[in-house]
């Protein structure tokens, strides 16, 4: 296993490109970006090549500028954006040789959504052959309404889709607020599990500061064989750097 960074939650304190110099003085060599979109590929870039650094993961869709609806994979009647936003987030993704893009629902309801979303996902996949797509649930304290909202949905929409690069992103935090067992979670899905992001309940806090048992997790981790990474998305609280024995435990 190899522990990354999410750097749009840790060092909070430090301006963005500042939190790459922060990462590898911390021993990492993956991190990864929500939403890189704001500042110019090549910056980030350079940051990455000068911490020896590798970006493991962002986000689709990139911000939409126009204030208006950003696309998501189950709105419907928002399929031609959403195909607008993929293309644009592949190209950044090539840019910062990225393998994996996060795909993010939004917000929806219903068996229309769950058609919408099987088939933007198809033509997703379809366009990034090399990239590993994940779909990620998301707990309603974080994201209320979100469409994506529980693991059992998320592995039929990955069975349905039936793509080879469409996997599921397991997160500690959100596993543990909506199933009530992160471990046990993870040990159902953990055959199409290809990220996993680590935050604490109930207030999103450092591995250890809250209800999660890590080291069962990690043990569970260990015990099938899983040797991605596993990132750090949490709230600090306080230095980052003082929040980061997890790193031990991998």
């Amino acid at each position: 296993m190899k522990p990354a960074a999410n750097l749009s939650h840790l060092w909070p304190d430090l301006p963005y490109l500042d939190r790459f110099d922060a990462a590898s003085a911390a021993g990492f060599t993956g991190v990864e970006v929500l939403f890189p979109y704001d500042v110019p590929a090549k910056h980030t870039q350079r940051a990455l090549v000068q911490g020896g650094l590798q970006m493991v993961l962002i986000n689709a869709p990139p911000p939409n500028y126009t204030g208006g609806p950003r696309g998501f994979a189950a709105v419907p009647g928002d399929e031609r954006r959403f195909a607008y936003d993929v293309r644009r987030a592949l190209r950044h993704a090539d840019a910062l040789r990225v393998p994996m893009v996060h795909i993010m629902s939004g917000k929806a309801s219903g068996s229309h959504a769950r058609e919408v979303m099987v088939s933007n996902l198809r033509m997703a996949c379809a366009a990034a052959p090399g990239v590993v797509l994940t779909i990620e649930p998301l707990c309603p304290e974080m994201q209320p309404d979100y469409f994506l909202n529980d693991y059992a949905l998320a592995a039929d929409i990955i069975a349905q889709v039936n793509a080879p690069n469409l996997k599921l992103q397991f997160d500690s935090f959100h596993a543990q607020m909506i199933h009530g067992d992160a471990v046990a979670t993870y040990e159902t899905y953990h055959e199409i599990t290809a990220h996993v992001q680590l935050g604490d309940t109930p207030a999103r806090g450092a591995p250890g500061s809250g209800d999660v048992d890590f080291a069962a997790l990690f043990d569970g981790l260990r015990a099938h064989g899983y040797d991605g990474w596993v990132s750090g998305e949490y709230t600090p609280g306080g230095p980052t750097d003082d929040t980061l024995e997890w790193k031990k435990l991998l």
